[in-house]
């Protein structure tokens, strides 16, 4: 625990940003123990919500979930849109069209779902023609196991930072 590498400390919250925090569009996550007052609490939320969205979690070692998903989630984001971007030049775009369609489509998308009552799975779903572009295309990615690499990598990331903070715990 974060306490037990700082030699015993009581008041700690332990804070996982990501690096959209930067725009004032962050989701970090924290943990504190019992011991920590609710005004430690706040205060911490406060400085948080300065650069985003706070999500508590219940035990420290969901920072390392934390961690594989919101702390290393903007890279997978933007490996996403490399990838979209890398496909529209390979279709003709130049890089500038390339970006401009791959941004803007990633932004659009996630307004619409910060926007909507119904979850991913059903947007997608309502974009999903049958025997559609769409259908194809996610079929294809399916069948080359994208879905199942997203949540192999987000593991893998958890086991890492958990093996880091064992590794840290060592020094």
């Amino acid at each position: 625990s974060l306490s037990g590498w700082l030699g015993g400390h009581q008041r700690i919250v332990r804070v996982m940003p990501n690096t959209p925090a930067l725009v004032q569009a962050g989701v970090s996550g924290l943990f504190a123990d019992a011991s920590v007052p609710a005004s430690d609490r706040a205060a911490a939320d406060k400085v948080l919500r300065a650069v985003g969205e706070v999500v508590w979690v219940d035990t420290e070692a969901k920072i390392d979930a934390v961690t594989a998903i919101s702390g290393s989630g903007p890279a997978y984001v933007f490996y996403f849109i490399e990838s979209l971007m890398q496909a529209g030049t390979e279709l003709g775009f130049s890089a500038e069209q390339a970006r401009q369609l791959a941004y803007g489509t990633f932004d659009g998308a996630v307004k619409l779902a910060l926007d909507s009552q119904d979850d991913a799975a059903t947007l997608r779903t309502k974009v999903t023609s049958k025997g559609g572009t769409t259908e194809r295309a996610l079929a294809t990615m399916e069948a080359a196991g994208v879905k199942a690499a997203i949540i192999s990598g987000a593991q893998a990331a958890c086991q890492r930072g958990k093996e880091l903070g064992d590794e840290f715990g060592k020094l």
